[in-house]
């Protein structure tokens, strides 16, 4: 049983203990540091301007394009069972099978991202020569920097209850901000094709 002195902060009825901040500290830090990392290779780096395509899309924008959108809608679906596996929607109950598809289509996201973000750090670098470009960049190492910490949270003991749906929301708004500035742009200024 914690002592008085032992408690930092209460909020409600719970008391906030030092370790457990550390606990929620130490993995932001780390992703934090990947972000910058990403950031910092990104503007040193020469690009290469190598392009990615694969057969049966018209270039390598539109398999950017779409390999986003494919992650962007992953990443809904994981918002979405992750509000049914913690009672979020009144009257529903979480099927057993929601947990694996929350596992899965989170690991799918990930997945279609590397090819987009291997070619855009390689090939065009951290680049800020208008806003959305900036702020593509920053979404691209944020996302990596805050999915970093979330899978460090997801294999720690004693987190706090807070933390996972707080930088899982923030991996989501990364990711979509990434989907705004590119795929959504993209298809905004291009035929809708693949």
């Amino acid at each position: 049983m914690p002592s008085e002195d032992d408690v930092t902060v209460v909020r409600g009825q719970e008391p906030v203990q030092p370790a457990s901040m550390g606990v929620v500290l130490i993995p932001l830090l780390v992703g934090a540091l990947v972000a910058v990392g990403l950031g910092v290779f990104g503007k040193v780096h020469d690009p290469q301007l190598f392009s990615i395509n694969i057969a049966g899309f018209s270039g390598p924008g539109y398999v950017k394009s779409w390999l986003g959108t494919l992650a962007a809608a992953l990443a809904i679906g994981q918002v979405l069972s992750a509000l049914v596996m913690y009672g979020k929607f009144p009257g529903v109950t979480a099927p057993t099978w929601i947990g694996p598809v929350h596992v899965w289509s989170g690991r799918l996201a990930v997945l279609a991202s590397i090819p987009v973000a291997v070619h855009c750090l390689y090939a065009l670098g951290f680049q800020d020569f208008d806003t959305r470009v900036l702020a593509h960049s920053l979404f691209g190492c944020f996302f990596y920097g805050a999915f970093t910490a979330k899978m460090l949270l997801l294999s720690r003991k004693g987190v706090p209850g807070w933390a996972l749906p707080v930088v899982g929301g923030l991996v989501f708004a990364a990711l979509i901000g990434i989907w705004l500035t590119s795929s959504l742009w993209f298809f905004s200024n291009n035929e809708i094709k693949f």
